[in-house]
């Protein structure tokens, strides 16, 4: 398909459209938000003949998938690691340039006060783990696994996590820790969620192993967004929708930075929350549906901290992804905690991004929102400073002299992610579980409404926002072939 000159010529500027008169008046479908599920909802619409819109209210694409740069230090925001289906959704949805760029890391590891190992994250490692490290039955490994792969989300499942390790791992809270720590950073995970928020996610990762994208997130953006271009969709930033136009109890339109731009369909790719109560509005919806969704909890946030090397510095390979903690055992309740006793760094040698010779280190934090949401300015900068303080003092284990080595640090809160993403109380994980029922019957209760993002946890994480976006991509083209 032939280049759209307005978006290419645009996309030389380093960014899309600033502003919305310069859109179209009418498109088929209006995608609001431009993280992973956005993305590819835009680009499998787009590329199917629609005339398309997606308005990223940032300045940038990727939503938490996203990147910035700081005193030439390019920083990748959220963990880069992703499951090995990553790379048959990039194929199939995006282009095969594209999947030809995922590549397996070479090293998981953990270190806490349980245990210290090194793990390639396939199937086959962790059962060797078990059962040589940790002296669980391979039998017990067996079943474990058996049960996680014949966990389905249609499942009317009551079982939670603690439920499911208490059935296979009674009293080994170390293998707890081995199994469910990786998924409670990744996406917020807890005991009392249901197991099934856990198994599948788990079952994806433990599939191949850890995978992330050579050249990094910018790259990929890049990339996203030139066929996204080249599919003829209009892309929007500094966009931000702010109501869905209904009429007869179906989408007309949408208000951009103030005008109204006509559609027959409008997916939200922002907070779940927000698109019910701020863009739509609990009139149009049943009581019923309203108090369902007034019930469902969001997800918990992130702290990070930023760190950049002085040109010419390195460091030894000390694993892709690092889980560490202090903490003596597993909690997730102690992850959140804001005395932060637990990291995850994700680390980014050269080889990451090809030609450069930038080592960086981004650590991740589970986080509340309420612990940052009401400090006073003094005590919340001071907060951030403490914050680089200790993770460096924690990474100086791995990179001894480290503080000696950088010259760039800057740290983000749930505050940091409320601003850029918008997501209510800077919900880094969408909302839990319950939410995910409300996101997919949005258009069930007004036509052409349908929701993308993370939500019930299954959808978090690159892979699920990907995935979640082709799911509603295909029910919004059903929607708008039976209504032309």
């Amino acid at each position: 398909m032939a280049s759209n000159d307005k978006c290419i010529k645009a996309l030389r500027k380093n960014n899309m459209t600033d502003t919305a008169d310069k859109l179209s008046p009418f498109y088929d479908v209006i995608v609001g938000g431009g993280g992973l599920g956005g993305l590819t909802a835009a680009n499998i619409l787009a590329r199917n003949g629609l005339k398309v819109l997606l308005a990223e209210h940032h300045s940038q694409l990727g939503g938490l998938a996203t990147w910035f740069r700081r005193k030439n230090h390019i920083f990748d925001v959220a963990l880069h690691g992703f499951p090995s289906g990553m790379k048959k959704t990039l194929r199939k949805y995006w282009s095969k340039e594209m999947a030809d760029r995922i590549i397996q890391v070479k090293s998981v590891r953990f270190d806490n006060p349980q245990f210290s190992l090194d793990t390639s994250f396939t199937k086959e490692d962790f059962t060797r783990i078990l059962v040589t490290k940790f002296g669980v039955e391979k039998e017990t490994v067996d079943a474990f696994y058996k049960e996680l792969d014949s966990m389905n989300y249609y499942d009317n499942s009551t079982m939670t996590n603690r439920e499911l390790f208490d059935k296979y791992f009674p009293g080994r809270n170390d293998v707890v820790r081995l199994l469910m720590e990786p998924i409670t950073y990744a996406n917020g995970s807890t005991l009392d969620e249901p197991a099934i928020t856990y198994g599948i996610v788990f079952s994806n990762f433990m599939n191949k192993g850890v995978f992330t994208f050579l050249g990094g997130t910018d790259l990929m953006l890049d990339m996203m967004r030139k066929e996204l271009c080249a599919n003829k969709a209009d892309i929007a930033t500094r966009a931000e929708i702010t109501r869905a136009v209904i009429r007869d109890g179906k989408i007309t339109g949408a208000i951009i930075n103030g005008r109204e731009i006509r559609c027959n369909a409008l997916i939200s790719n922002g907070n779940l929350m927000s698109t019910v109560f701020d863009w739509a509005g609990k009139e149009h919806f049943s009581p019923d549906f309203i108090e369902k969704t007034e019930k469902v909890r969001l997800n918990n946030s992130s702290c990070q901290v930023y760190i950049g090397l002085k040109k010419g510095e390195k460091f030894d390979f000390i694993g892709d992804l690092l889980f560490t903690s202090e903490h003596p055992v597993f909690s997730p309740e102690a992850i959140v905690s804001n005395n932060v006793t637990s990291r995850t760094f994700s680390v980014y040698y050269p080889e990451i991004r090809p030609g450069s010779d930038d080592y960086t280190v981004v650590a991740s934090m589970n986080a509340r929102y309420e612990d940052w949401a009401n400090m006073q300015k003094t005590k919340y900068d001071e907060a951030k400073k403490n914050l680089i303080i200790d993770t460096l003092r924690v990474l100086d284990k791995y990179i001894p002299g480290i503080e000696a080595k950088i010259d760039y640090t800057e740290a983000a809160t749930p505050k940091t992610f409320e601003r850029y993403t918008l997501h209510r109380k800077g919900a880094s994980f969408g909302t839990k579980f319950e939410g995910l029922q409300i996101s997919m019957e949005l258009s069930q209760q007004i036509k052409g409404l349908y929701h993308t993002g993370s939500v019930g946890i299954i959808m978090s994480g690159w892979l699920g926002a990907a995935n979640y976006g082709v799911i509603t991509a295909n029910s919004t083209e059903k929607y708008l072939l039976n209504i032309n």
